[in-house]
């Protein structure tokens, strides 16, 4: 079994992942954006949200200030993906 870890890091090599900043660590996150196609264009995505895996930041909450590729957001709600090895935050553009 594939780790969500291997995943989100062979992301990373191919460039699909973007810089983020939560205090004074570094890990790169899966940045959707409003208006974003995804699902292969089945949908389009109204709020600014990441994905991760838990590991890779653990003490995120709301309220919580993040800055990606150099824009700050605060996060809105934080939620646990599948088997609780991934999450996904909502977030509003500050």
């Amino acid at each position: 079994m594939v780790s969500v870890e291997f995943m989100y890091a062979a992301a990373n090599n191919a460039g699909l992942l973007k810089p983020a900043l939560f205090g004074a660590q570094q890990v790169m996150v899966d940045l959707r954006a409003p208006d974003e196609d995804v699902l292969s264009g089945m949908g389009v995505s109204r709020d600014y949200s990441i994905r991760y895996p838990l590991t890779w930041i653990t003490d995120l909450v709301a309220g919580s200030t993040i800055d990606i590729s150099g824009q700050s957001y605060r996060v809105r709600e934080v939620t646990a993906i599948g088997d609780g090895s991934e999450c996904r935050a909502t977030l509003a553009r500050l």
